[in-house]
C-alpha cells in the first residue's frame, strides 16, 4: 500500500483536484442556468413541457457521443468536457425547480401580495424558501451524475480521474484502474453526504416557513370574516 501511494499519490491528487474542477464549474453553470429558467417556467406554464422535453432529449444523447460533437466547435480540453456535463446537468435542476415552485400553495403566494410584496419578493422571500428541498434534490442528483460521468472527460484531452482509469484499462494495469475508480467513488460519496445533510437541514425551515404562511393565511380569513 504505501509503495502505491509513493508511486501514485501525486498523479492522484492531481487527477482528484482537476476532476474537482471540471465536475464543479459544470455544475455551478448548470444551478445559475437551470434554477432561474425553472423559476420562469412557473410564470409560463405553456412553454414548460416543450422546454423540459426538449432538454430531457438533450440528456439522451450518449455522453462520448456528445463529448465527440463538442470536438469540431471547441477543440480538445477542458471546455468540451464543462460544456458537455453543463448539458447534462440542467435536466434534474430545471425539473425539481419547475415542480418545487409549482407545489407552492397559491394561498401563500396570496398571503405575499396581502402583505405588499412583490412578485419578485414572493420569489425570493415565500416561494423559492419552500421549494429549496425539492431544488436540493435536483442539484444533489445532479451533482452525482456530473462526478460519474466527468471520467469520460479524460478521452478528449480534459484531465481528471478517468485519465488514470483508462490508462489502466489501455495498458493492462489494474492499480491505475483502482487509483482512479476509488477516489471518483469516495468524491461521490463525499459529495452525497454532504448534500444529503443540506437537504435534511433545508426542510425543516421550509416546513416552518409553510406553517408560517398557513398562520398568517387563517389569520387573515379571521380578519376578513370578522370585518363583514
Amino acid at each position: 500500500m504505501q509503495a502505491f501511494i509513493s508511486e501514485y499519490g501525486s498523479q492522484i491528487l492531481t487527477k482528484s483536484g482537476q476532476h474537482i474542477y471540471i465536475s464543479a464549474i459544470a455544475l455551478f453553470f448548470g444551478i445559475i442556468v437551470a434554477v432561474p429558467a425553472g423559476i420562469a417556467l412557473t410564470r409560463a406554464n405553456k412553454l414548460a413541457n416543450p422546454i423540459i422535453n426538449v432538454v430531457s432529449a438533450l440528456q439522451t444523447i450518449p455522453s462520448l457521443a456528445l463529448l465527440t460533437l463538442m470536438l469540431p466547435i471547441f477543440g480538445i480540453g477542458r471546455t468540451p468536457a464543462i460544456i458537455a456535463l453543463f448539458i447534462y446537468s440542467l435536466l434534474p435542476i430545471l425539473r425539481n425547480t419547475y415542480l418545487g415552485m409549482s407545489n407552492v400553495n397559491d394561498e401563500y403566494r396570496d398571503v405575499a401580495r396581502g402583505m405588499g410584496m412583490s412578485n419578485m419578493q414572493s420569489i425570493f422571500m415565500v416561494e423559492l424558501p419552500i421549494a429549496l428541498p425539492t431544488i436540493m434534490a435536483g442539484i444533489h442528483l445532479s451533482a452525482i451524475y456530473v462526478i460519474s460521468w466527468a471520467t469520460l472527460a479524460s478521452y478528449i484531452g480534459a484531465g481528471g480521474l478517468g485519465d488514470l482509469i483508462f490508462s489502466g484499462l489501455y495498458n493492462y494495469q489494474p492499480e491505475l484502474i483502482f487509483a482512479g475508480t476509488i477516489p471518483v467513488t469516495i468524491i461521490a460519496l463525499v459529495v452525497d453526504f454532504l448534500l444529503s445533510k443540506l437537504e435534511r437541514i433545508m426542510t425543516p425551515k421550509a416546513f416552518i416557513l409553510q406553517q408560517d404562511m398557513a398562520d398568517k393565511q387563517q389569520a387573515r380569513e379571521d380578519a376578513e370574516r370578522r370585518a363583514r
